[in-house]
């Protein structure tokens, strides 16, 4: 089992495919990865085929040219607080726990708004003494 970037690659899947279960490597990512290694590691190539030699290419290639896992979720988490921090108007979506990319909340956004809360019509009115 090949180890890139603090990840367990499965064995026995393309090399083109593996790496997309890093954080911040895509398909795209992936294949530019491999063409930047000129041919050392063939796209269709297993994981379990590939020697250790081919795996520290891999491995220094991407720690020296793409932020990936942990660096990638910290910048990410930077950015979010940075917009919180100077009130603009993705940070005030971050802060109240809103859609931030201009989805519609009236009628859907129950994923990021949570549970229903129904208003109105919990107690009933009180008699007057």
């Amino acid at each position: 089992m090949a180890r890139v970037a603090g990840v367990d690659l499965p064995n026995n899947k393309r090399i083109d495919v593996a790496l997309q279960y890093v954080h911040g490597i895509g398909a795209t990512t992936a294949k530019e990865i491999l063409a930047k290694l000129n041919g050392a590691i063939k796209p269709e190539t297993r994981v379990k085929e590939m020697t250790e030699h081919q795996v520290g290419l891999l491995s220094s290639l991407i720690s020296k040219e793409y932020k990936v896992e942990g660096e990638l979720r910290r910048e990410v988490q930077q950015n979010i607080h940075r917009f919180v921090e100077i009130g603009c108007y993705k940070g005030v979506r971050h802060r109240r726990n809103l859609p931030v990319r201009g989805q519609r909340t009236k009628t859907n956004g129950r994923t990021r708004r949570g549970r229903r809360k129904t208003v109105g019509a919990g107690k009933s009115a009180a008699p007057a003494k």
